[in-house]
């Protein structure tokens, strides 16, 4: 997975329903083994969480042709108070 790519929950997760969107917003060594990658994806309620490699399989519908937005796929994660404010001003569109 790459930053900006929209991923599709497999069962509802953190308030959001099954099969709704996120988006990746940040990717990293995965704390459970160092060469697989984590991600951090943020969803339309606003609400956000770090999965590894494991359960990315478990939470996301795998899609072989991913979309990725060319307006998302450039953002740069500082920490989770500037992502919130982000999605308060609307940056994240679902």
């Amino acid at each position: 997975m790459i930053v900006g790519q929209k991923v599709e929950l497999r069962v509802a997760c953190l308030g959001n329903p099954a099969y709704a969107s996120g988006w990746v917003v940040d990717t990293y060594k995965d704390f459970t083994n160092p060469e697989k990658q984590g991600v951090m994806v943020i969803f339309p309620n606003g609400n956000y969480d770090g999965f590894s490699q494991e359960e990315q399989e478990l939470f996301f519908i795998f899609d072989p042709h991913p979309e990725v937005s060319n307006a998302y796929n450039k953002y740069k994660f500082t920490n989770v108070i500037k992502l919130s404010q982000d999605f308060d001003k609307g940056f994240w569109r679902f």
